[in-house]
């Protein structure tokens, strides 16, 4: 019998972090099926011409929830090798959804994940359960997906409008634990919770979620310990681990995984890398399973006053970025409320830091990226403390100033986290943490994130060498699919899924950023291709060949082991 594919002329790289040889990939049905030098006849045949053959990478923190109901792609994380996302992160999702209550859950996804409303209100609202939600996306897949089933989600569809006002009832507990146990039992991944203290709704209220107890969150987090399936997502949950301990706690409790945001290093906090490090030690040793997620991206935000997010949750500023744009100009023409601001983002009397959206110094690491007005274009590069020492203003009256005068037209960027290579390579060396969090789908007019994967293998490998090729790529395949229960996929070997990458090593890296209109209701968004990536293949299907879609839909559900083993997977 002929194979489906054969892939020849590879630099196999395994997945498994041993060393590349040089062979070929033969796929029958979806699956591999031999390794080798191999000959025999086959339907459809791929020159790797020497580029690197791997396993398609595990986009593990994205939030295309909405997005893949009119994307079948999710792009642009297949442009950049990845062939499995994974979403429903930070407590927010799609499903379960009550009739009439579509707007009010997609709000706290919008709001969070700065998602625009106009483009979520075009999703067309046909499910109301998990299951259902799942089996709506089965065969209209490019790449695979797997989804969390989201607290806040769960929370609102139990509990309403009290969801936010309120810790449960021991029976509303039951009902969600009953939700989270079908959904699991359809084959969701895992739960996710929230504890970031900067998630709002559109109202400036914290998302359901953030209302919850602990004895809420083990409570329902024990249906994966009781079905022994699933791992437990969290956002935010660096903070409450160095705290007491939270994320190591869950984990002990329900014996699954826990992954939270996130090992990192940021100027808000510079030295709390190292204490979260040496906290992963300890649990380490303890045989916690219990792992950060780690970004290779250096975070960056592309904004203006109209959209900005940065100084969400401060007293005074918060109301404003919520306000329409003319209430906006008429605050920050203010100096009553340019005083309050000075007080609260520069002296930080009345804030608690580190913020969730800035530094200390945050005026020394955000900057003019283009100027509306042609006079104000030498402007591009300097940061808001240059303007002011220049102007001789203080940093509120320097940037607000601007502001006003271009009418919030200013495009403005900020880069405060993973600007310290040598902690970045510790960080992303260190083997209790997971790469990833690309947060594709999210954030969709401030950033792209999608190219975490090619930004590993240009930037932290090729140019600084701080870890071997092989490793790399392990650290983007088997890792995360072994953390999340893939089983199936994350090497190359016969009988697991064909879901592959080529590459050019020399050649692989993340494009600049630009601006696409392709979004539904003339929305806009962040593109971020990528150069180097030859062919990203599904399922053994190659749905991209230098970045163009072939048209092939070969993307499935990915299911949990549960799901499998009582379903004859």
């Amino acid at each position: 019998m002929a194979y489906d594919l054969l892939i020849k002329n590879g630099r196999v790289v395994d997945g498994s972090g041993m060393p590349a040889f040089r062979g070929d990939v033969a796929v029958e049905n979806g699956k591999i099926v031999e390794m080798g030098k191999l000959s025999g006849p086959t339907k459809n045949t791929v020159d790797a011409e020497g580029r690197v053959v791997a396993p398609g990478f595990v986009d593990n923190h994205t939030h295309f929830d909405a997005q893949v109901t009119w994307d079948p792609l999710c792009s642009f994380s297949p442009q950049h090798g990845a062939t499995t996302v994974v979403f429903g992160n930070c407590s927010l999702g799609l499903a379960p959804i009550k009739p009439g209550t579509a707007n009010r859950v997609a709000e706290f996804l919008s709001y969070v994940e700065a998602i625009p409303m106009n483009v979520l209100g075009t999703v067309d609202v046909e499910w109301e359960s998990v299951a259902q939600y799942m089996n709506r996306l089965e065969g209209r897949l490019g790449v695979n997906v797997g989804n969390f089933i989201g607290h806040t989600t769960v929370r609102y569809y139990v509990m309403g409008d009290d969801a936010q006002k309120r810790t449960a009832t021991d029976d509303e507990i039951k009902q969600m634990q009953d939700v989270v146990r079908d959904g699991m039992k359809a084959g969701a991944l895992g739960f996710s919770v929230s504890r970031n203290r900067g998630h709002y709704d559109p109202q400036g209220v914290h998302i359901p979620a953030l209302w919850a107890d602990e004895k809420e969150i083990f409570a329902i987090a024990d249906v994966l310990r009781e079905l022994g399936t699933g791992i437990i997502q969290c956002g935010g949950g660096r903070a409450p681990e160095l705290k007491d301990g939270l994320m190591a706690r869950l984990s002990e409790a329900t014996g699954r995984t826990v992954i939270y945001n996130n090992l990192g290093q940021t100027m808000r906090d510079p030295d709390a890398w190292k204490k979260h490090m040496a906290r992963l030690e300890e649990t380490s040793a303890a045989g916690i399973r219990a792992f950060p997620l780690a970004s290779p991206n250096r975070t960056t935000q592309h904004f203006t006053m109209k959209n900005c997010q940065v100084f969400r949750g401060t007293p005074t500023w918060h109301p404003i970025l919520l306000a329409s744009d003319e209430d906006k100009l008429r605050a920050y023409r203010d100096p009553a409320v340019r005083a309050k601001l000075h007080e609260e983002v520069v002296e930080h009397k009345g804030t608690k830091l580190p913020a969730a959206g800035y530094s200390l110094k945050w005026w020394d690491y955000m900057w003019v990226e283009k100027a509306a007005l042609e006079k104000n274009k030498s402007l591009k590069g300097k940061t808001i403390g240059q303007l002011a020492k220049e102007q001789g203003k203080g940093v509120i009256d320097a940037f607000l100033d601007l502001v006003v005068e271009e009418k919030l037209e200013t495009e403005f960027m900020q880069a405060e986290i993973n600007v310290d290579d040598e902690a970045m390579k510790q960080i992303l060396n260190h083997p209790n943490a997971i790469i990833g969090l690309s947060d594709g789908g999210a954030h969709v007019q401030f950033h792209g994130g999608y190219g975490y994967c090619t930004r590993l293998l240009a930037e932290w490998v090729r140019e600084k060498q701080i870890m071997t090729l092989e490793h790399a790529v392990r650290r983007l395949t088997f890792d995360s699919a072994s953390a999340l229960g893939l089983y199936d996929r994350g090497l190359l070997r016969p009988g697991l899924a064909a879901d592959i990458v080529i590459f050019d090593p020399e050649t692989v890296r993340p494009l600049p950023e630009s601006i696409v209109h392709d979004f539904p209701a003339g929305g806009w968004r962040v593109k971020e291709p990528a150069a180097g990536v030859f062919a990203t293949i599904v399922n053994g299907q190659v749905l991209l060949k230098d970045g163009e879609h072939t048209g092939a839909l070969p993307g499935k559900v990915a299911r949990n082991t549960y799901y499998n083993a009582h379903n004859g997977k």
